[in-house]
């Protein structure tokens, strides 16, 4: 496994623990909050509301990240295939 997988691997797993610590955390404060009913479910679906954009744009920025890996590499693939064809070229023309 080579360094950026490494860290795209260590990437996800920060993602995921910090979702769950906010998904704990947030309903801890939401259960012993002293709120009414109806004032509890309003902030329910404002928390899940903003747990859902942050994780929409967390994922999108990780797609943004892998496709400009998935990019890369395949320019490095392109490259190393051409450098072989021309080598390829120099040893057949001596």
């Amino acid at each position: 496994m080579s360094d950026q997988e490494d860290a795209q691997d260590n990437l996800a797993n920060n993602i995921g623990w910090f979702v769950a610590g906010a998904v704990v955390g947030m309903t801890a404060a939401i259960l012993l909050a002293p709120q009414s009913g109806k004032k509890t479910r309003q902030v329910i679906s404002d928390k899940t509301q903003q747990g859902k954009e942050a994780v929409t744009e967390t994922g999108k920025e990780v797609y943004d990240r892998s496709k400009e890996t998935i990019d890369r590499g395949r320019q490095l693939v392109e490259d190393a295939a051409d450098l072989f064809d021309r080598g390829r070229k120099l040893v057949r023309g001596l």
